[in-house]
């Protein structure tokens, strides 16, 4: 990476944006003359540069497509027509092509643009996407609703289409009458490097692009000369197909569907992309376009150290420094330990395997990966497969460390019910980013985890307060016959200086009395709980009756099973609860605690805190529980119940 010392800059520090600033939706846009669109991806890449090392967000993944969303709302007349983009990562050009310029510096900002598109924050904006592999069956339900009087287009990356979704949604469009054009952003990226056989596939697929524009021709010939009518298009693809194959000796899974494929073409040459997408848009039927690009592309050390610059927080645009918070915590991230202590229990028992779903680097199995890369298992944008792929080597005696980050797991729910909790399999389910996670909103927040699983029969369900805690839970997840095991722990940074601490097992439904009290009993389950103590050690600032509040506080560690002699020890003392926790309030750890109490003939109040029953917006973190009532204020108030005084200082005399 380039030194500060160096002479020549990655950016024009004082580039003008002369077209840019003209375009103000995509009608503006398609008034200029296709000559003049690299230099409008040029402005547009120094633009989306320039804000987010300011302003951090998901940069690797926009630089690449710059060219792909020019070309698009260039030919396509959007909004009628609909761009369904996948996972969202990429779509920054889009929202400044579309009338967002003015708002983008508020990108992922609390109240500010939101960070993936939706249809309730821009028209232009066709489907909702956060999570990956949705595109394609998203636009051909649009497809089908609107008919032929708009066009649709899905744009996938190679991560996403390693989803099983979007190989039901490929299934579908093959079968349905639809125009709709699948754009295959081929960059061999998600966030790590791709992984699997449509990686290996992609790689080594090749068309002619003379063929195709022989095959393009014809088609249009046939269609002029009323030839080519819907009965008669499928039997003309496969003789089409059938004389492909014979002559390159090569299959192609997309025309085997028939879908018609296009490809491979430079994603990066914009005017080549105007003329290709234009002789595919008045096509009928299925069709897709495959389009090599590189992920950072223009941006020299976004283009060379992706997985960092995917979304890198705050650098120097001009020297590529990546920039370090003044107030950043040194304290050590909870994946970290996580990856850590995978690595020493591995080494330590030989059944260990880890299993990622294309978040290697993400959730820090990355550090195992590399000491022991034929224990770990990247199986791509595919959690359901990655939990049953678990199953299947828990079931022959392994014990697989699936780490899925929250948010995702609510994809292989069917999965944990029917794969593994049935046959009451040892897979740990390792659940990294619980909790409010910032700036990406709704669609990633590990709101629902602790509520959702808790029904399912034969779960341990655990969440550690702090990181010696995390490392002691995977100890014991590990231990013979403890069946399906899950620990869920929130993104960021943990609180101890020292953390390696000795690995011994925890007893399993057994919480903990983090200080002892007569008038409340706060039941935290947990980091969470480490803002409690907070609140509790300063209710001293308070002022008369309220600084003399005594508050009892118990880890409860395990949701599933509860520990059920602190609920009795609580039952029995206390006439006023409070449970805590960061996910939804509805059914989880206040929940349980609520139906046991009542189950047992206690009485006591109980006050839940958790997730209100809507979806939480994106801002940073601390803001948000202010927002919700999780913030360490709002424990104290619902401690006291009522509002707070502040202790006043004495002045001096």
């Amino acid at each position: 990476m380039q030194t500060n010392n160096e002479k020549t800059p990655y950016v024009e520090p004082d580039k003008k944006i002369e077209i840019l600033n003209k375009i103000n939706y995509p009608a503006d846009l398609r008034q200029l003359p296709v000559e003049q669109l690299p230099q409008l991806c040029d402005e547009l890449r120094h633009t989306i540069v320039q804000e987010l090392s300011v302003n951090p967000g998901h940069l690797a993944s926009s630089l690449g497509v710059v060219e792909l969303t020019v070309a698009l709302h260039y030919v396509y007349d959007t909004p009628d027509d609909r761009i369904v983009w996948d996972v969202g990562h990429q779509a920054y050009g889009h929202k400044i092509l579309t009338g967002r310029r003015e708002q983008f510096s508020t990108n992922r900002k609390l109240h500010g643009l939101r960070p993936f598109p939706s249809p309730e924050e821009s028209p232009y904006d066709a489907f909702i996407c956060g999570h990956a592999s949705n595109s394609i069956s998203a636009a051909l339900g649009i497809a089908i609703a609107l008919g032929h009087q708009h066009k649709v287009v899905a744009v996938i990356g190679d991560g996403a289409m390693s989803g099983g979704l979007a190989f039901e949604g490929l299934n579908n469009v093959s079968s349905c009458p639809n125009d709709m054009l699948i754009v295959l952003n081929d960059n061999d990226m998600s966030i790590d490097r791709s992984v699997g056989g449509m990686k290996q596939y992609l790689l080594g697929l090749s068309t002619n692009e003379t063929y195709n524009k022989m095959r393009f021709r014809a088609a249009r010939f046939l269609q002029r000369h009323g030839m080519l009518k819907d009965d008669r298009r499928k039997g003309l693809i496969r003789l089409s197909n059938a004389l492909k194959s014979a002559i390159s000796h090569q299959q192609n899974i997309f025309d085997g569907m028939n879908i018609r494929y296009f490809g491979p073409f430079n994603g990066h040459s914009v005017i080549d992309l105007v003329r290709i997408l234009r002789q595919l848009k008045e096509m009928k039927g299925p069709k897709l376009l495959h389009l090599h690009t590189k992920k950072g592309h223009g941006y020299a050390p976004a283009e060379h150290y992706t997985p960092v610059w995917h979304a890198p927080g705050k650098f120097d645009p001009e020297t590529g420094e990546i920039l370090k918070s003044k107030n950043e915590s040194k304290k050590t991230k909870y994946q970290q330990v996580f990856g850590e202590t995978l690595l020493e229990l591995a080494r330590q028992n030989p059944k260990i395997v880890g299993v990622t779903p294309a978040m290697p680097t993400g959730c820090s199995m990355n550090i195992m990966m590399e000491q022991m890369p034929d224990r770990t298992f990247d199986v791509g944008i595919a959690e359901g497969h990655a939990v049953t792929f678990s199953a299947g080597m828990a079931k022959e005696g392994l014990i697989p460390f699936c780490n899925i980050y929250s948010a995702f797991a609510q994809r292989a729910y069917d999965n944990i019910i029917h794969d593994v909790a049935i046959l009451r399999l040892n897979v740990v389910l390792c659940l990294d980013r619980a909790g409010l996670v910032g700036r990406d909103g709704p669609t990633h927040h590990g709101a629902f985890d602790l509520a959702y699983l808790r029904p399912i029969p034969n779960l341990t369900i655990c969440s550690p307060m702090d990181e010696e805690e995390l490392r002691r839970l995977m100890f014991t997840a590990q231990q013979p016959d403890m069946g399906p095991f899950v620990i869920r722990y929130p993104r960021g940074r943990g609180l101890l200086d020292e953390w390696h601490c000795p690995l011994q097992p925890v007893s399993v439904g057994t919480g903990r009395c983090i200080r002892q009290g007569s008038d409340v009993a706060v039941l935290s389950i947990g980091p969470i709980g480490n803002d409690v103590e907070q609140a509790i050690d300063q209710l001293s600032t308070l002022t008369g009756e309220q600084k003399n509040i005594s508050v009892a506080h118990y880890d409860m560690r395990f949701l599933k099973p509860l520990d059920e002699n602190i609920l009795h020890e609580v039952g029995r003392k206390f006439s006023r609860i409070i449970t805590i926790e960061d996910g939804v309030r509805q059914g989880g750890l206040g929940t349980a605690v609520l139906e046991w109490m009542s189950e047992h003939g206690y009485q006591p109040a109980i006050t839940r805190m958790g997730l209100p029953d809507h979806f939480v917006e994106h801002g940073d973190v601390d803001q948000l529980r202010q927002i919700v009532g999780l913030d360490i204020e709002s424990i104290q108030r619902t401690i006291i119940g009522k509002e707070l005084t502040p202790q006043t200082s004495t002045p001096e005399s």
